[in-house]
């Protein structure tokens, strides 16, 4: 039995940047993987893919709305929705195998199959094949992720019902895609999907889109989709059926008068969110603890109840997000190496990729408000940009919360062009405890999106905006 300090089984984003850092620090090092590639959702069938084909969509609609603008005359496009997903698989391919050739530099032992405990040293990994064998390590780290949720009494049949893997696959341009949930997965297919020519219905439980997020931003966005992309939004319905053909599902739900409504169309995207997936990995014989959502106990050093097991991303508490599990993955293999890293929760930014993207950092105007906390808030629109006036994309604004005694930024909150790179300033700036006015003294290029960022900031610190 070939023996390990540390062994990871999930090769997604958590799990293959734990490794490369365990790795780094001189740790003798294995992975375990499932599936015949590494990077799992994020790199396979979600925040990769999905950006590719965001990316093409984008491409046609603007090919359609506004290249005669920009003086560009062409023949009325066709969408190749066989190419589009072809690109998109070779983006993905491109992807995977760099994750691959990281783990040959860094001298990292891939297995390939199922991981479970047999004990809480002893890893067992079931290839496709039914061979077994068992490695042993010191350390083990969790990072199988999670998987879709569905509702109660829904069947997702992968043909009409789908989830967002077979939204990425699909071989036709829908006529009409129904969307269960309004969070960010179902925001951003049906943009792909709107900006094609699909009509596109939301329906949500809640009163609103992405409503973890700040209340403008939600407003903001479903403003901007309605009149862009004309999607329909259907709030506090409460989805009771979706019952699947040949070529056709039906939809039923109850609204806010508790009425039933019947809504057909060509296919069903279950966007509901996601849960921990821990299933097939014996949990049990490790003696490892899972709390009532299904997610693995952990405490602030994600450690779980069991000394020398630690578990992150996805299968633990917190936002379900890439950039997340990559930050605990090197979190736990710096403590393993004796270092003290740290995470700051409330400072990993959240983006919906969307166009105009929306993207945001620390506290919600709606979340200070419950705190009882004093603030002061900035806000700037992009339509008073020089550079989103020259671009065309002048819908959003930025806005900034900052403490009123001290003038500390305490959330950023955007919505327009490239806002999930310019969330990045904000970050850093929040981590480093800067004050609105700090933002607006530094000098920004011009022009750029960023001034907006600055702009809100002289607006937060003293009403002082330049340009509105």
């Amino acid at each position: 039995m070939e023996k390990f300090d540390v062994t990871i089984i999930g090769g997604g984003p958590g799990g293959y940047v734990a490794a490369i850092r365990c790795a780094q620090l001189g740790m003798k090092t294995a992975l375990i993987e499932k599936y015949p590639t590494l990077g799992g959702t994020c790199l396979n069938v979600g925040c990769i893919p999905s950006k590719a084909m965001l990316d093409s969509s984008e491409h046609f609609y603007n090919a359609v709305h506004h290249f005669e603008e920009h003086g560009i005359d062409v023949k009325a496009p066709k969408v190749n929705i066989k190419q589009m997903v072809e690109r998109k698989r070779g983006v993905v391919k491109m992807t995977c195998d760099g994750i691959n050739f990281l783990m040959k530099k860094n001298n990292i032992k891939v297995y390939t199959g199922t991981g479970s405990f047999v004990n809480k040293t002893t890893v067992q990994i079931k290839s496709t094949d039914g061979k077994t064998e068992q490695i042993e390590a010191a350390k083990i780290i969790i990072a199988t992720g999670s998987k879709p949720s569905t509702l109660p009494g829904i069947e997702i049949d992968k043909k009409r019902v789908i989830t967002s893997t077979e939204a990425l696959e699909l071989q036709e341009v829908p006529k009409h895609m129904i969307i269960v949930g309004g969070g960010v997965i179902g925001l951003e297919l049906g943009s792909v999907y709107a900006r094609l020519g699909s009509k596109v219905t939301v329906v949500e439980f809640m009163d609103r889109i992405i409503a973890g997020m700040d209340g403008a931003l939600s407003k903001e966005l479903q403003r901007i989709l309605k009149k862009n992309l004309s999607f329909e939004f259907l709030f506090k319905h409460k989805v009771t059926g979706v019952k699947a053909g040949a070529k056709e599902v039906t939809l039923t739900a109850l609204n806010a008068k508790d009425e039933k409504i019947e809504i057909k169309g060509d296919y069903c995207l279950m966007s509901v969110g996601r849960k921990p997936y821990t299933e097939g990995l014996a949990l049990e014989n490790a003696g490892v603890k899972v709390d009532n959502r299904g997610r693995i106990e952990t405490d602030n050093h994600l450690k779980t109840n069991v000394d020398n097991i630690y578990a992150i991303g996805d299968v633990v508490k917190g936002a379900m997000l890439a950039h997340k599990a990559e930050e605990e993955g090197t979190f736990v293999a710096e403590q393993l190496a004796g270092q003290k890293p740290h995470i700051n929760y409330n400072l990993i930014p959240g983006v919906v990729y969307t166009w105009p993207e929306v993207a945001a950092v620390g506290y919600t105007e709606e979340q200070l408000k419950e705190q009882g906390k004093k603030y002061k808030v900035g806000n700037f629109p992009f339509k008073a940009s020089g550079r989103a006036r020259a671009s065309m994309d002048t819908d959003g604004f930025v806005k900034v919360l900052a403490d009123e005694a001290t003038d500390e930024i305490l959330g950023v909150h955007m919505i327009g062009p490239r806002t999930a790179d310019m969330i990045a300033e904000a970050v850093v700036a929040m981590e480093y405890r800067a004050s609105a006015e700090d933002i607006s003294r530094m000098s920004h290029a011009h022009p750029t999106f960023t001034e907006s960022f600055k702009e809100a900031c002289l607006d937060a610190t003293a009403k002082r905006a330049i340009h509105i």
